[in-house]
């Protein structure tokens, strides 16, 4: 009888330590800096859409930025110090879907589809008035309303930007030789008459925007702008995409009669302009209060780039300088967007830093300043590989979802001693699939990566690939499902790191290293792990598209002395090891906490800031800030067994 209370006890105690229970929101989770006087990049979460405008009334620029994602939903305020330099952002109101900013007389009113907030600036959304107009064209992500004279007779209009994605249709399009098949992204722009006043509209027919006779078209995502951007007193257009440019399309008739002229990019210094990231929200302003106008364009990592007007060439055009990014004081610990950390002490000073990916395709080092609970964090460099700053582009086609994603990299880390040398490597995944090696040709406390390197496997025959890349693998090299965490670790016990991760069909695979005539060499893998009911445990069963993007963690979680899997969901999820001996059997036991992380997914790891000997959570958001969840100390659950 005592034996059996002291085994449910020690059940109980052992449930207990695996859950975090967290009732908190995510803003009290997530990660700081802890240093106060650290000037980093402003940003919000997924996708920022900014609203510049002097918020306080006090002479100078400030700016709102909406943010629609989860976990970080909100428009948030970022009050200018007069400098240029902003404050920590303070949420003020939720984020709504699809906001857009028209200026009336210098004054900022906003509009969601179908909705007008002409006192956004003392009420927020609090006076909304409903627009007597039935929209009666396609829209699919973007829907853009605007407000603007566009004809010139002194009556308020609207004005509208639209994306089409039928013609794309989003997913696995190329044909052998790598050509998208299915049609590009469209981005519409169409106007709307006001046929009354601007005390009582009465709204028309819609009214598709032209040029050349056909209609305006952008790459999906238009944000357009009426503004007089050469300078000769009527309205032009300037519109985004949804990849990396900005169009100036001149208006060529009147300001009464509108003709638009085949669009051009924006230059700077002769070359058009490419954003470093893709899904730009831009607004056209007059930033410095120099009678000019400025470009403020938000970006899908979350930030907020400012373009200058410098002045006007020849020509009547402006002059435009290079983006320079607005700074804020450092609160969260941010990286891009769908960040995916990985804890390690990378200068090998003895203290855990975080190396992680991102959307971008970049690899970012915070470095940890102090070694406290929780540390005080550097902002953030990105690495380079060789002599440049290393970057995971998809290009045209190495996206399967299309060329729409060229920008992207969505790069996932994991660092490990590779080649057995004794300096830390990193090894990583992207939207690519193909496992690279980034040797550390430095030192322990100064590394220094060499150029990227496919990982080799001694494959009998042709190298597998996932059934949907319309590209082979070349001879020996391991490509897997995109947007996967690699896990390096030598499961086996005989002195080599090993290659976990998920095949390309969906498996968690275990590629053995071993030493031939004395070089390393690894494995085909083998699918050595199974779920409860004893089956080779798949972790993603879908293809193309929605195949892959499993960030996984191996790690001792319940302390019983083997490795537990932790996966992505909108948290973070638990596969108990419930084998025996060299067995990998896992239970799937489910999220480990309560709080809501993701709408898409997350990359979890773990940390052990105090140094008890008891993993910790960190997890990435796609928002791109990360989330610490401690656990209680296993003193206290083997303390709640010998009671």
């Amino acid at each position: 009888m005592k034996t059996a209370v002291l085994l449910l006890v020690f059940t109980l105690a052992i449930t207990c330590s695996t859950n975090i229970k967290v009732d908190k929101e995510p803003k009290d989770v997530r990660l700081s800096h802890n240093n106060p006087d650290l000037i980093v990049d402003l940003g919000v979460g997924l996708w920022a859409n900014p609203i510049p405008v002097d918020w306080d009334n006090d002479g100078d620029n400030d700016l709102l930025v909406s943010c629609t994602d989860k976990p970080s939903n909100g428009l948030f305020y970022f009050e200018n110090d007069g400098n240029n330099l902003f404050l920590a952002g303070k949420r003020i109101a939720e984020g709504k879907k699809k906001l857009a900013v028209s200026y009336l007389n210098g004054k900022a009113v906003a509009c969601t589809p179908g909705t007008i907030y002409y006192d956004f600036q003392n009420q927020i959304y609090n006076n909304p008035v409903k627009i007597k107009y039935k929209q009666d064209f396609y829209n699919g992500r973007a829907n853009q309303w605007k407000i603007a004279d566009y004809d010139g007779d002194g009556i308020n209009d609207l004005y509208m930007g639209a994306s089409d994605w039928r013609e794309y249709g989003w997913d696995d399009a190329y044909n052998s030789e790598g050509k998208w098949t299915n049609g590009p992204l469209h981005g519409y722009v169409y106007w709307v008459k006001n046929n009354g006043s601007n005390q009582s509209p009465k709204y028309g027919k819609t009214q598709q925007v032209f040029v050349n006779n056909k209609p305006l078209d952008v790459y999906g995502w238009p944000s357009p702008n009426l503004t007089d951007w050469d300078g000769d007193g009527d309205l032009d257009l300037i519109c985004g995409e949804f990849l990396d440019r900005i169009t100036f399309f001149e208006n060529t008739g009147t300001r009464t009669k509108p003709v638009y002229a085949k669009g051009e990019f924006l230059k700077i210094n002769g070359e058009t302009l490419h954003l470093e990231l893709e899904m730009p929200e831009v607004v056209v302003y007059d930033w410095d209060m120099d009678k000019d106008d400025d470009l403020i364009v938000g970006k899908e990592d979350g930030r907020v780039v400012f373009i200058e007007n410098t002045g006007k060439d020849d020509n009547g055009k402006p002059i435009l300088a290079e983006p320079v990014y607005f700074k804020q004081k450092a609160n969260y610990v941010k990286c891009g967007a769908l960040s995916t950390p990985c804890s390690f002490d990378w200068d090998g000073d003895g203290d855990e830093d975080i190396i992680a990916g991102n959307t971008a395709g970049y690899i970012e080092w915070f470095e940890n300043l102090d070694g406290q609970n929780t540390p005080k964090w550097a902002e953030p460099v990105r690495l380079k590989a060789g002599n440049d700053v290393f970057r995971v582009m998809a290009g045209e086609n190495l996206s399967i979802q299309g060329p729409a994603e060229a920008k992207w990299g969505y790069t996932v880390p994991y660092v490990a001693d590779w080649n057995m040398d004794g300096l830390p490597d990193i090894i990583l995944n992207s939207i690519i699939g193909e496992i690279l090696w980034l040797e550390n040709i430095g030192s322990r406390t100064e590394p220094r990566l060499n150029d990227a390197k496919g990982l080799m496997v001694n494959w009998k025959g042709n190298p597998p690939k996932p059934a949907w890349n319309w590209w082979d693998p070349e001879d020996k090299e391991l490509v897997v499902q995109w947007r996967t965490r690699p896990i390096v670790l030598d499961l086996n016990k005989d002195g080599l790191n090993d290659l976990i991760i998920i095949d390309h069909e969906g498996y968690l695979s275990f590629f053995e290293r071993k030493k031939e005539n004395g070089e390393l060499i690894m494995k085909p893998g083998k699918r050595i792990f199974f779920n409860a009911e004893g089956k080779p445990l798949q972790l993603n069963e879908k293809r193309a598209g929605k195949s892959g993007r499993r960030k996984i963690d191996f790690v001792d979680w319940d302390n019983d002395g083997d490795y537990d899997l932790l996966i992505n969901t909108i948290n973070t999820a638990l596969y108990r090891n419930i084998g025996n001996n060299n067995d990998f059997k896992f239970e799937f036991i489910g999220d480990l906490t309560s709080v809501i992380l993701g709408g898409h997914s997350t990359s979890p790891t773990t940390v052990d800031w105090n140094k008890d000997g008891i993993p910790d959570l960190l997890i990435g958001a796609e928002d791109g800030f990360f989330y610490y969840l401690p656990r209680n100390s296993w003193n206290d659950m083997q303390n709640s067994v010998k009671q």
